[in-house]
């Protein structure tokens, strides 16, 4: 089966990539993910200064996924031109996530991760978290407008736009991709908490943070539907893959590539080569030739 596909500007050998921010902590974490057959490996998001972590709890683990915030906790720009250093010897693309409050921040993170060697940038638009970054911004189809636009002027590495669930949603992807994103994830985590009924205090340390895995997956299934039946964009599409089954659910909403969060956590880095095998194996049940055939089949009938 020929998984090979082309999105957002980017040549991938498969669909398989990893989500921003899962395991992508350390230097040696987003390593083990290079590793893992991945056809490209998405970073942690970097702002154009340092951020300290969000006080303990920062995850926590539920049946049906997980719920962290961390804070965009990052090393800033110095750190990112030293991950891309290490990172450099991997062999795929290095796609970096770039976060921020203003465009300019956006701006500046992005022409550090292009001098560094990066493929791609992936906006952070939809951290649900943060005030005044991430959801806050890609809310907002104005100010969305905006950064996509500051960074695609800067550099010349394609830019993908990631955005949330909002009301706004498609009038955001669409203001993104007029402003020159080549591409968009969806989704991020979806805004959410938890409270912990002995101490009668959120669970959370920073008490609202954002809900990842499988119970968000059918919210990432209509959002990547949604889009892709308004717009036609490249997609990637994330929220609860942890099967090919969802792989497979989601390129058929519209997506050309997926990636995995959470499943990294709840299954082990096996799950990429294990989603892969599985996207050749049903391609093969069902007499398609080739991925980009698969690809919005839900949202064309």
């Amino acid at each position: 089966m020929n998984l090979e596909v082309r999105v957002a500007g980017l040549e991938l050998q498969h669909p398989v990539l990893n989500a921003s921010g899962i395991m992508g902590e350390s230097l040696d974490g987003l390593l083990a993910i290079g590793r893992s057959g991945v056809s490209a490996l998405v970073t942690k998001s970097y702002t154009p200064s340092p951020r300290q972590p969000y006080p303990m709890p920062r995850v926590i683990h539920l049946d049906m996924g997980s719920l962290n915030a961390v804070g965009l906790a990052n090393p800033g720009i110095e750190g990112l031109r030293d991950h891309m250093r290490a990172l450099a010897g991997l062999g795929i693309p290095i796609i970096v996530s770039v976060a921020g409050s203003l465009p300019e921040d956006f701006a500046k993170v992005a022409a550090v991760a292009e001098e560094a060697g990066a493929a791609a940038v992936e906006l952070n638009l939809s951290c649900p978290h943060v005030e005044k970054m991430g959801l806050d911004i890609g809310m907002d189809p104005v100010m969305s407008r905006k950064v996509v636009s500051a960074v695609a002027s800067t550099v010349k590495i394609p830019v993908i736009a990631k955005l949330g669930i909002s009301d706004k949603m498609v009038e955001t992807a669409e203001a993104s991709l007029e402003a020159g994103a080549k591409g968009l994830t969806l989704i991020n985590t979806v805004r959410a908490m938890r409270i912990d009924v002995y101490s009668l205090r959120p669970a959370l340390g920073h008490g609202i943070g954002g809900l990842s895995g499988p119970a968000i997956h059918p919210i990432a299934v209509r959002a990547v539907y949604e889009v892709y039946r308004e717009l036609r964009p490249d997609i990637f599409g994330a929220g609860g893959v942890e099967r090919w089954e969802d792989a497979v659910e989601l390129i058929l909403a519209g997506a050309k590539a997926v990636q995995v969060g959470s499943g990294l956590v709840r299954r082990g880095l096996q799950v990429i080569g294990e989603i892969k095998r599985g996207i050749a194996d049903y391609m093969n049940y069902m007499g398609f030739k080739s991925l980009t055939d698969m690809v919005g089949a839900a949202a064309r009938q």
